[in-house]
């Protein structure tokens, strides 16, 4: 053995500002619960924002019907069993924690807050947040953090990039789910809002546990002092 510690998932340079980021998201998911608890119809927003997408026509249905079963558990399993495979093939075992903790968490997030906020769509099914935009943001963020880790990278650069791919995968996910009725607008943004505040915090604790981990390890590899 080398006694080389597995790279962090979450940059030390990043590492304040993702959870700064992660802060502010949930106070986001909060917010919105509280100002769509219970509802049943779409607010201004939510009319203005599905008009736009309203009446997706082949091929682009078939897109949107695609981009859905990312979300569902058979098309959310593949994606996370080839990432988790890729990550142990490059040597990232905290990478490979990370993908399924992350994503698995944020979705449990959104099966937490869907009965406490009460939100439906259709008269029937609970809505706020969504759980296919969290799972898809949450998986592209566990991804894009095996890449802002390398070194060389600045913290502003590394951000920006952490930031962009959650808003590419928000808003492919979003998009769909809104195209197909599935949710409000805001419920997207609900879901979205998880992922950013749910994944960082996953990584910190993974690296956190990790370091416990190896620092009790080498303790008890330690020779005993003689007294």
């Amino acid at each position: 053995m080398t006694g080389r510690q597995a790279p962090t998932v979450l940059p030390p340079s990043l590492r304040t500002p993702l959870l700064l980021i992660a802060a502010l998201a949930a106070l986001m998911v909060v917010a919105l619960g509280i100002r769509y608890a219970g509802h049943t119809l779409p607010d201004r927003v939510d009319e203005w924002i599905r008009s736009a997408v309203d009446g997706v026509q082949p091929p682009w249905r078939q897109i949107v019907l695609s981009t859905d079963f990312l979300g569902e558990p058979i098309g959310a399993a593949a994606l996370v069993v080839a990432a988790v495979a890729g990550c142990l093939l490059l040597g990232r075992p905290r990478a490979a924690v990370l993908v399924v903790l992350g994503p698995g968490l944020a979705v449990a997030a959104t099966r937490l807050l869907k009965p406490l906020v009460g939100r439906t769509i259709h008269d029937v099914h609970l809505s706020y947040p969504s759980g296919h935009t969290a799972f898809l943001t949450a998986f592209a963020l566990a991804l894009v953090l095996l890449a802002v880790g390398r070194p060389g990278l600045g913290t502003a650069t590394g951000t920006l990039l952490v930031l962009a791919a959650a808003v590419v995968a928000g808003a492919v996910m979003g998009w769909a789910q809104v195209a197909l009725a599935a949710h409000y607008p805001t419920d997207v943004l609900g879901g979205w809002g998880t992922a950013l505040a749910v994944t960082p915090a996953s990584a910190w604790l993974i690296d956190g546990t990790a370091h416990r981990h190896a620092a009790r390890t080498a303790d008890a590899g330690r020779p005993a002092q003689p007294r």
